[in-house]
């Protein structure tokens, strides 16, 4: 029998980080925590399940591309990074399981057969899984950023876990870039103490009504003027249902003052 495998949300970073090497030596601490979670996980996973805050539709949709392209989601940057090349395979039997998950649970979905990794997936596994030698498939949002239907889609993927399939909602904790500065030292802070109350230190029991009501939370609209980099969060605990979970990444420091968080959950964390 397979182990049950954690669910993580991390702190993706900014567009090509890990190629850019300023950008690098900035996320140092992101860098470590995205490179010791093969080690967190033990057995290597059968495939990876991304859910990235780069991706919409206006329904669930399940990337089926055998051999996916790169979507360069970014701007601005060396030419060099628009030839960034992640090649992990896909899966389109595993994107037909999760499709049907979806559905099974009554929530809209469809195939995408021609959607690409985004930064939001290629710049962290390029990190965590370099040899990118095991398939990776993506799960969009749906537009409406509604945090139940996103939990409702995390629950729906929770048998995955069982079948070796790492799931990862990739966003960011802290997402106004207007703000990705000292101006965003308060905010950052306040958004990030009420998100290690309600995701690690309540019980999980109280975490999802905790999570749907997020926008009361200190600072909410600073730190997420739009929620799409938040949402991942509610799919990765959504797929925890009853697991503890554990803070495994934090630090202040971020693009100069921000405080940043990834959170892996886990019955044993």
């Amino acid at each position: 029998m397979t182990q049950r495998l954690p669910t993580y949300f991390i702190s993706h970073g900014g567009g090509p980080w890990p190629w850019l090497d300023d950008w690098r030596q900035m996320l140092q601490g992101l860098e470590r925590s995205l490179a010791d979670m093969p080690r967190q996980i033990g057995s290597k996973p059968k495939a990876v399940l991304m859910i990235s805050g780069h991706w919409e539709e206006d329904s669930f949709a399940v990337m089926s591309s055998p051999k996916p392209p790169m979507v360069y989601d970014y701007y601005g940057f060396p030419k060099y990074t628009y030839d960034i090349v992640y090649p992990a395979p896909g899966d389109p039997a595993l994107a037909r399981e999760v499709a049907d998950l979806i559905a099974a649970a009554g929530l809209p979905t469809r195939l995408d057969p021609t959607r690409g990794f985004d930064h939001g997936t290629f710049a962290p596994l390029a990190i965590m899984y370099p040899q990118a030698d095991m398939p990776v498939i993506q799960v969009a949002l749906k537009g409406n950023l509604d945090p139940a239907e996103h939990l409702a889609l995390g629950r729906a993927l929770t048998p995955l876990r069982d079948q070796g399939v790492l799931i990862v909602g990739s966003g960011f904790s802290f997402h106004n870039l207007r703000l990705m500065g000292p101006q965003g030292a308060a905010p950052s802070a306040a958004f990030d103490g009420w998100l290690q109350e309600t995701v690690v230190a309540a019980k999980p029991s109280a975490r999802e009504a905790g999570l749907i009501a997020w926008e009361k939370a200190p600072s909410a609209r600073l730190a997420h003027p739009r929620e799409e980099h938040l949402l991942p969060l509610m799919v990765a605990a959504g797929a925890a249902q009853g697991d503890r979970a554990s803070c495994v990444y934090h630090e202040n420091t971020v693009f100069g003052a921000i405080t940043a968080s990834s959170f892996r959950f886990d019955a044993a964390a």
